[in-house]
């Protein structure tokens, strides 16, 4: 049997949570985003993830203005004793991939990379802003240990105006030497940037397809995801 994901905890010192807006009828959310346990979450079939997307088809050609960002930020890390996993670059840096998540969200998400970030809770550790909300409600970071461990945590702060403003003496919205706070601010969500990114893809595909008014017919992996919440009973 293949492995199951989705519920295991991390094996660093972060709560664990998935942010993520509503299914519909099905999964509930009191604002533009909740903080949904992962033990709640749909399972996800590890053996799917192989760092080439197969479930978005053929991964396409290099972009080649991609391909020179994505150089530039692994040598930077590269000097920090530090790599960027492989999914992650194939997802960047190939045209049928790249974008794949800006296009499917439905809070108006988009990419935007960053440069290294010192993780405020870990010397050695950087974190690789690659994700945020429109409104910055939100923003995911690829989290990157000396120890090649590298998974994908979230945040509402955006660490690199926090460390711009630190830099430039204006003030910080939070404290980035309080450890114990920051690590609070950081949450896990995802063992690899392929998972998250699948997980992301398939749920707001899925919320468009059951807030259009209709009972859609989905297509097998979106349905077999939704089976997993079972809708509301009817009030008697």
């Amino acid at each position: 049997m293949s492995e199951q994901t989705g519920p295991d905890l991390p094996s660093v010192d972060f709560d664990a949570a998935w942010c993520a807006t509503d299914l519909g009828k099905y999964r509930a959310c009191r604002y533009t985003y909740e903080q949904y346990s992962l033990d709640s979450l749909p399972p996800l079939d590890s053996s799917h993830f192989t760092g080439a997307f197969p479930w978005l088809g053929e991964a396409g050609d290099l972009i080649p203005r991609q391909v020179i960002e994505l150089n530039g930020l692994a040598r930077d890390l590269a000097a920090k004793g530090l790599t960027l996993p492989r999914d992650f670059v194939t997802f960047q840096t190939t045209e049928n991939l790249y974008g794949s998540l800006d296009e499917v969200s439905v809070t108006g998400c988009w990419t935007n990379l960053s440069d290294p970030l010192p993780s405020p809770v870990e010397p050695g550790a950087f974190l690789v802003r690659f994700f945020r909300d429109q409104q910055d409600c939100v923003i995911w970071y690829l989290y990157l240990r000396p120890t090649n461990e590298a998974f994908v945590v979230y945040s509402a702060l955006d660490y690199e105006f926090e460390y711009e403003a630190r830099r430039d003496g204006e003030e910080t919205q939070t404290d980035l030497e309080d450890a114990e706070q920051q690590r609070a601010e950081i949450l896990w969500c995802a063992p690899s940037f392929e998972e998250f990114a699948h997980r992301f893809w398939i749920e707001n595909r899925l919320w468009r397809a059951v807030n259009d008014g209709e009972s859609p017919v989905l297509e097998p992996r979106l349905q077999d995801y939704l089976n997993h919440y079972a809708p509301p009973r009817a009030s008697m």
